[in-house]
């Protein structure tokens, strides 16, 4: 697979809702994290935009994420490529699209390979996904895979962003990814 590069990419963060969170495994961890991913995304002007999913019967995007976010999409399918409009809230030119959000196995995979079909080469950022049960994020992974698909770690995209620590926003994004709690080995 190429490099990413800030300049191709923006961040999809899929229906990190205020009622659908407290439901999924180790939601504390998963906000933090795609709140660190997407708070440095947006110092390396990277794009980040979000979708709400029934917004009506879940609830807004997390207060923790919306200082983050540039512009939401409203929708009502799992697969948010499925909605009218979605191309047209898509950057132009930012044609890597990584994704983080809930629920991994069906909002999450469903709308990353309506990206694939559209053109868009999706990305998973892996430890930014989350399901209700751990075995429904694994099967998504697994079937991501399965489908031929790039998956990254939030640093794993930061730091391929920057590409150097001469970068200037280096010790900004460091700064961020330090005050990160500790992961659990899985």
């Amino acid at each position: 697979m190429p490099a990413l590069y800030h300049h191709e990419s923006s961040v999809l963060i899929i229906d990190m809702q205020t009622r659908l969170l407290p439901a999924i495994a180790g939601h504390q961890e998963l906000v933090g994290c795609v709140e660190r991913f997407a708070q440095a995304a947006r110092l390396l002007d990277v794009p980040v935009l979000a979708t709400e999913h029934c917004a009506d019967k879940i609830g807004p995007t997390t207060d923790a994420l919306t200082p983050h976010i540039d512009e939401v999409f409203q929708k009502t399918h799992f697969d948010a490529t499925q909605e009218a409009g979605l191309t047209h809230f898509m950057r132009q030119g930012r044609h890597r699209v990584l994704l983080a959000g809930v629920e991994s196995h069906i909002c999450v995979l469903q709308t990353g390979l309506g990206l694939k079909r559209m053109g868009f080469e999706p990305v998973l950022v892996t430890d930014g996904v989350g399901s209700r049960q751990p075995s429904d994020r694994e099967a998504a992974l697994a079937r991501w895979a399965h489908h031929g698909l790039e998956a990254v770690s939030s640093e794993m995209a930061l730091f391929e962003w920057m590409g150097t620590p001469a970068h200037p926003c280096f010790r900004e994004v460091l700064a961020l990814l330090k005050g990160a709690p500790e992961q659990s080995s899985q």
